[in-house]
């Protein structure tokens, strides 16, 4: 009884989650291309023809309203309790952000998978790497990655999970290719050092600036002293996100 509890709780925050909004995921596919090899840049637009990665990184929101899809909503996000391993936790049978990173990976590295299912893999895959540096998408298994955390922002309604999905970028007025353009300024020693680690170590990292996140200084009420102190850190988590999605698609394809 306790376990299907647990997984129906799941459910209720997939339902309620949508990492970075529109603008944030596509900045994050539009560094990526940047920064991928010709021979990754050219497999990709055999998978996706005409499409870029910018484009089709929303593609699993949208997918949310078609049942054929109601087995990926939980790969959204992933909770490590504080002062836990990822590897120590309790998995969500349905699978989580971590597990649904790393079977893309395997698919698209397939020598038998077929292409329609690759290309499928790529779109998860561009979406999953975006949604793993939303601080708020590795959960600590208490408040559903900030959507119980119930705020005011810019004295509206909202809750903290959703002011970081697309309230601070959303406040800046920017084309998702402007905001990528203005932060894509890493260094060759940046992108190395970004590169390496495990999907694992970035999620742990991500899950590390929750001091920050959760950080009001008017309790419950963020508005632009909020956005002014947590504006870098967006800028790095999505530059972050696009480099280390460009790495992942090197090491595949080559």
């Amino acid at each position: 009884m306790k376990k299907a509890i647990l997984v129906l709780g799941m459910c209720v925050w997939a339902h309620a989650t949508y990492a970075w909004g529109q603008t944030g995921h596509r900045v994050i596919g539009e560094i990526a291309e940047c920064h991928m090899s010709r021979k990754a840049k050219k497999q990709v637009q055999k998978l996706l023809g005409k499409e870029r990665l910018s484009m089709v990184s929303t593609w699993m929101d949208e997918v949310r309203s078609d049942d054929a899809y109601d087995h990926t909503h939980d790969w959204h996000w992933v909770t490590i309790p504080y002062g836990k391993r990822y590897a120590e936790t309790e998995k969500n049978p349905d699978g989580d952000l971590i597990e649904a990173i790393g079977r893309m990976k395997k698919i698209l590295g397939s020598d038998t998978a077929s292409g329609e299912k690759k290309t499928e893999a790529l779109k998860f895959l561009v979406h999953l790497v975006g949604d793993l540096h939303q601080p708020l998408h590795v959960g600590n298994g208490t408040d559903k990655g900030g959507n119980d955390v119930k705020v005011k922002y810019f004295w509206e309604k909202s809750n903290l999970h959703r002011v970081w999905d697309s309230g601070i970028i959303d406040s800046k007025q920017l084309s998702y290719s402007e905001l990528a353009e203005s932060i894509n300024r890493a260094s060759k020693d940046q992108v190395k050092m970004w590169q390496a680690g495990t999907v694992v170590s970035w999620a742990v990292e991500a899950q590390a600036y929750h001091p920050q996140v959760y950080d009001f200084r008017d309790v419950g009420i963020l508005s632009y002293e909020y956005n002014y102190r947590n504006w870098d850190l967006v800028q790095a988590q999505l530059l972050k996100g696009g480099i280390r999605l460009a790495g992942i698609l090197n090491e595949i394809f080559g």
